[in-house]
């Protein structure tokens, strides 16, 4: 089934020619349903129509057939459940994070519209909205025979109409012009939150924001609400970060009100790790909404006041709403319409992933600029470092979507002192993605390495240093005071 599933992706143009012909004859035989009744015609059709799906694109017959406008790449064969991919994971091969024996549904979804359309590069495929779980296993030629579109693409939500007093604090940074700068921090694995404010208190006043993370990697920690609405109450300006992987729908709209009530203003929109890799990996992963579905939801609460079920809010929330993108893994050329219907979707600022190949991030915004996205979203450029080439080289190996030049990691392990030269590669990038045209700022990222990012961000010019750093830090403070000390 899988070669035959390849085989209809290379053909793809001559399948789409028969489903074009195919759209047209069909509502002709519309009254003749009507005589004999949908229902009788539907228990004929949807066998047929799942025995031939299923030879030639492995059909999971989810009711909403969008094979036309994938590439005749199904996306139910994807391990996430994606209806917008690729995510961020994919590997260097092109193949899944979840099944590495299998290539990426969503790379092979590009290639196959490519086949179809010139136009690709505008939007290789569309937006496509979450599943109707209802729906599962109808017939969709009958859809085709009543002349029903297929559910491709949604509507634009709309610019952003918050009044400027009313922005969080992170909006207005991300719109005054200087380099934004924001961290990622871990919840802690803990009911208390001291770990958590400690942590946090070593940015004060030297970032923007500070991403909380959502089940990093697939492992469990204080929940990225809670953290996040602790950070606000103490001061801080928190990002909250929101994955797909461990809510349905209704639990997400659920958190995405209760963190607008405990005074979380932004968010981050993320389909989500596997949990293969993390520490539960017998749990059950969701995936009801991708990250592209969840910004239309939370964008749909924000700006029109409604539940994804067209329910109206009492009071709508007013989020800062973001996403992210990998310019760093395959397919690579078509990661800036990834990055499009994201912002089509409602993003109003991006966080990229780590990047230490600053020549394809820069060919990456290229494209950007061209399309015009870097004037309708906030680019955060993702940098860090951690202590050692090994400790990098592992991040590169078993962290889906990091990738990390050679060249770079040689040059970290033949320096006497791995740590510092590790620092300084992370310097050097940030000042070379700062100064490419389209970049808002930098997003940094490493694993309980606080106290470095903070020096980092010092360093590299991006923030004077607060007055109680070096007491905070002590193995940055000048060598004279080490030995006075000592």
């Amino acid at each position: 089934m899988y070669s035959v599933r390849l085989w209809s992706v290379r053909n793809a143009r001559a399948l789409h020619r028969l489903y074009a012909f195919f759209s047209r004859l069909a509502p002709r035989l519309a009254p003749l349903v009507r005589r004999i009744g949908v229902q009788h015609v539907e228990t004929v059709l949807r066998p047929l129509e799942q025995g031939a799906k299923n030879v030639f694109f492995d059909c999971r017959m989810c009711g909403q057939c969008v094979l036309s406008s994938t590439g005749m790449a199904c996306p139910m064969n994807c391990a996430k459940q994606m209806r917008n991919g690729p995510c961020g994971g994919v590997r260097a091969d092109g193949h899944c994070e979840v099944e590495p024996g299998m290539r990426c549904v969503w790379v092979e979804a590009t290639e196959g519209t490519k086949r179809i359309a010139a136009d690709h590069l505008a939007h290789p495929t569309p937006l496509l909205p979450a599943i109707d779980q209802r729906r599962r296993g109808r017939s969709t030629w009958l859809e085709v025979v009543h002349g029903r579109p297929a559910p491709v693409f949604q509507p634009p939500v709309g610019e952003r109409i918050t009044p400027e007093g009313e922005q969080s604090q992170f909006e207005r940074s991300c719109a005054s012009g200087r380099p934004v700068v924001t961290v990622e921090i871990a919840p802690p694995d803990s009911a208390d939150p001291a770990a958590l404010l400690a942590r946090a208190e070593l940015f004060r006043g030297l970032v923007d924001a500070m991403n909380i993370t959502d089940g990093a990697g697939g492992n469990c920690h204080m929940s990225s609400v809670a953290a996040s609405a602790i950070l606000a109450t103490h001061g801080f300006e928190p990002v909250y970060q929101i994955a797909c992987r461990d809510r349905n729908r209704i639990a997400i709209q659920g958190d995405l009100l209760g963190a607008a009530a405990l005074g979380v203003k932004n968010i981050l929109c993320l389909t989500g790790d596997d949990v293969s890799r993390g520490d539960h990996p017998q749990a059950k992963p969701v995936f009801d909404l991708d990250a592209v579905s969840l910004l239309h939801v939370a964008r749909g609460m924000c700006d029109r006041g409604e539940f994804a079920s067209g329910r109206k809010l009492e009071q709508a929330p007013d989020l800062f709403i973001g996403a992210t993108v990998n310019p760093f893994v395959p397919p690579y050329v078509d990661r800036v319409a990834n990055l499009e219907k994201k912002i089509r979707a409602g993003a109003r600022f991006i966080q990229t992933q780590f990047c230490f190949d600053v020549e394809r991030f820069a060919d990456f915004m290229t494209e950007v600029r061209r399309r015009g996205l870097h004037r309708q979203a906030h680019i955060l450029v993702g940098v860090g470092t951690l202590g050692s080439a090994k400790a990098l080289r592992w991040m590169a190996n078993n962290v889906p979507g990091v990738c990390i030049p050679e060249a770079l990691l040689a040059r970290i392990e033949a320096a006497p002192d791995q740590k510092a030269e590790a620092k300084q590669v992370c310097i050097e990038i940030i000042r070379a993605v700062t100064a490419i045209e389209g970049v808002a700022g930098v997003h940094l990222m490493g694993h309980r390495n606080e106290a470095v990012l903070a020096r980092i961000i010092v360093d590299a010019g991006l923030r004077a240093p607060p007055p109680t750093m070096d007491e905070a830090d002590p193995a940055a403070a000048p060598a004279t005071s080490r030995r006075a000390a000592a």
